[in-house]
């Protein structure tokens, strides 16, 4: 009886996390599974954009693109990093609209969404709240034994929201 059970606790299907670094010209994802101790990164990317289409043309290849991530991971929660609004507003703008994609997608998938301030992002990455682009890159270098820094940014910066949202509920909690 026991082996039985040992047996079917190591067929169990992965859970996965999936964080995003909204964009529209450049949208960087990551997928992860494990626990906040043992994270263990599944896919890393980044999708891009013409910047010569339509918008309306660019967010549907990014939702297309974001929907087959979806089906094939079937996340238990997705992270997203809150609109830091810069005094470009365009961008700003362009940044929100593709993230509500993601966010529309995400409701329609009933996968609940984790938002998170980039200082709890790299907090969750580093341990301190000011960290620079390279000492995150670095941190999540080591954290997950890749070769290199996690590149493009983009991609490094989803695979940082994806951990704060693997280990937010343990770690980030306090913050709060």
């Amino acid at each position: 009886m026991m082996m039985m059970l040992l047996t079917l606790m190591t067929t169990l299907p992965k859970k996965y996390i999936i964080g995003f670094d909204p964009g529209i010209g450049r949208l960087g994802f990551a997928v992860l599974s494990g626990q906040p101790s043992k994270p263990e990164l599944i896919k890393i990317g980044c999708w891009e954009t013409n910047p010569q289409l339509p918008q309306n043309q660019r967010l549907l290849q990014l939702g297309q693109q974001i929907t087959k991530l979806l089906k094939k991971y079937q996340p238990i929660k997705a992270g997203l990093e809150k609109l830091f609004f810069s005094k470009n507003v365009k961008s700003a703008l362009n940044v929100a609209e593709a993230r509500g994609v993601i966010s529309f997608l995400l409701t329609a998938q009933a996968c609940p969404i984790i938002e998170l301030s980039p200082q709890e992002v790299k907090i969750a990455a580093t341990g301190q709240g000011r960290a620079d682009k390279i000492q995150v890159q670095k941190m999540l270098q080591l954290t997950f034994k890749l070769k290199t820094i996690p590149q493009p940014d983009d991609a490094a910066d989803a695979l940082a929201v994806a951990l704060a949202t693997l280990v937010q509920p343990s770690f980030l909690a306090n913050l709060r």
